[in-house]
């Protein structure tokens, strides 16, 4: 039983009465007073959501925080933010982070059973209760009192989703097991648990982090699907053959539309899929049919993978990958823009960066094309098919941290520095309105595999400022020979 208890008319009656008011508005209890002199204080929200709208203390107790008409439920308060950069697909918000539920207890999770374990103890019945991270950078914890608390909801996992989170935490169990089987030393044991982190290939709605002291966390996109359905955004549907429950199955169908387009070209594939090619304003091909042809695979709907439900739930990132006949590069891979605020800010450990959680906790789908010759019609290239991958540990710790580091050591200690380009015969390189270009001394392609570069659709608009410094948003993308390297050793689905 809970130590607080509350009717489901009661909890109704608390939230609604919250709802639309700002997370300041409603802390009768004071409890911004200890963020004043402390900015980089966490959970500030979800304290406030207890201790002033619920009005019970703070405590630490693994059990469900409330007792709702009989019934334990677990309080989970999580912030939303408006689509931008982050989020290609238009929907208006999205779950800021993923949520946490609870430690892997390595000495309890051996004996016990799913239905009855301390991780699905807090998700059977949720309460989670929104509030809007209303701000573009990362704000110290004082200024969460100006977030508008967006709404509530009841939240119960639909029977398929359960076992998926089941089939996940069995995982979990075994790996803990095997470590324990071992009969190791206290210190051997705790650095074997480390490599729990692998696991994240398998799993599918949540990972584990931090390495050190993991925690069940549901990933971000779970989360925000969640958001998204109970705020009333709609997906685009499959097609009926083309629905799947687990990632095996979702192999399965990949396996079969690689067998079905392998070797077709982009303008053949949507011939036969009966839809029409983008087209830039001089009447070319763009790079997003490719996207687009992908998609309608999966569904005559959608425009985007982005748009599918389950592609968001099961946490997969599309790309599209252009190799040569030789299985060389022909660019870069782009990813998504990069938040300055949060790089280079001191407090923040690499496991609890937006890149760590990017590279570690999603799988990465790759649709691969082939150019048919140097400087072709886009719409030439031909679908050779689908790479599932993974980043490993190594590729993270060894080259995504090396750059995130780089940056903080660049933006934190005053080196960075706006260097003018030159050609390599020493002449100035001159962009389309004849001033020459530029570029801050941000990790670059020619010395790492993870690099930034500046993205603008008018070379004289800066409008990013960085240490007083005015720059083009950047990006981090990831080297077109590093990414063939590692998909070489993946196999087409």
């Amino acid at each position: 039983m809970a130590d607080h208890i509350f009717t489901r008319k009661e909890v109704k009656e608390l939230l609604d009465n919250a709802v639309g008011k700002t997370l300041g508005e409603v802390d009768v209890n004071n409890v911004f007073q200890r963020a004043i002199d402390n900015p980089k204080i966490t959970g500030i929200a979800g304290d406030v959501i207890e201790q002033s709208v619920f009005g019970y203390p703070a405590d630490t107790k693994v059990d469900p925080d409330l007792e709702i008409d009989g019934k334990l439920v677990e309080l989970k308060t999580t912030g939303l933010k408006k689509s931008g950069p982050r989020d290609k697909s238009g929907h208006a918000l999205q779950a800021k982070e993923g949520l946490t539920i609870t430690a892997v207890s390595k000495d309890k999770i051996i004996d016990e059973d799913f239905n009855n374990s301390q991780f699905w103890n807090k998700l059977r019945e949720v309460l989670l209760v929104y509030y809007l991270y209303n701000s573009d950078k990362t704000v110290p914890a004082i200024e969460y009192r100006n977030f508008p608390i967006q709404g509530y909801q009841f939240h119960n996992f639909s029977e398929e989703d359960r076992e998926i989170l089941e089939k996940d935490w069995l995982l979990v169990k075994k790996f803990v097991q095997d470590v324990k089987s071992k009969g190791l030393s206290k210190e051997d044991e705790q650095e074997a648990m480390l490599d729990i982190t692998k696991l994240r290939d398998k799993l599918t709605f949540f990972d584990l982090a931090p390495k050190k002291s993991p925690r069940f966390r549901l990933l971000k996109p779970v989360v925000t699907s969640i958001v998204r359905e109970h705020f009333g955004l709609e997906f685009k549907p499959l097609l009926p053959e083309n629905n799947f429950t687990n990632l095996d199955q979702l192999k399965q169908i990949l396996h079969r539309l690689s067998e079905k387009y392998r070797g077709k070209t982009i303008s053949e594939i949507a011939e036969e899929l009966k839809i029409d090619l983008p087209r830039s304003k001089s009447g070319t091909v763009t790079k997003n049919s490719s996207n687009l042809i992908i998609a309608n695979m999966f569904s005559d709907k959608a425009q985007d993978l982005s748009e599918l439900e389950l592609f968001e739930k099961f946490s997969i990132y599309y790309k599209t990958v252009v190799q040569t006949k030789e299985a060389k590069r022909t660019e870069d891979t782009k990813f998504l823009k990069v938040d300055f605020d949060e790089w280079s800010d001191s407090q923040i450990e690499f496991e609890d960066s937006f890149i760590y959680e990017f590279f570690a906790t999603q799988k990465f789908l790759f649709a691969v094309f082939e150019e048919q010759k140097k400087n072709d019609k886009y719409e030439n290239n031909k679908f050779l098919g689908f790479k599932l991958h993974t980043f490993s540990d190594e590729f993270i710790y060894n080259e995504v941290k090396r750059t995130w580091m780089r940056v903080r050591e660049l933006v934190n200690e005053g080196k960075l520095v706006i260097e003018k380009i030159y050609n390599k015969d020493g002449s100035p390189r001159m962009n389309k309105t004849g001033i020459q270009q530029e570029a801050p001394n941000l990790p670059k392609s020619k010395n790492f595999d993870i690099f930034l570069r500046g993205t603008s659709s008018d070379s004289t608009q800066k409008s990013l400022t960085i240490n007083g410094m005015k720059v083009y948003y950047q990006n981090f993308w990831i080297k077109g020979s590093k990414l063939i390297e590692i998909l070489n050793e993946v196999d087409f689905l």
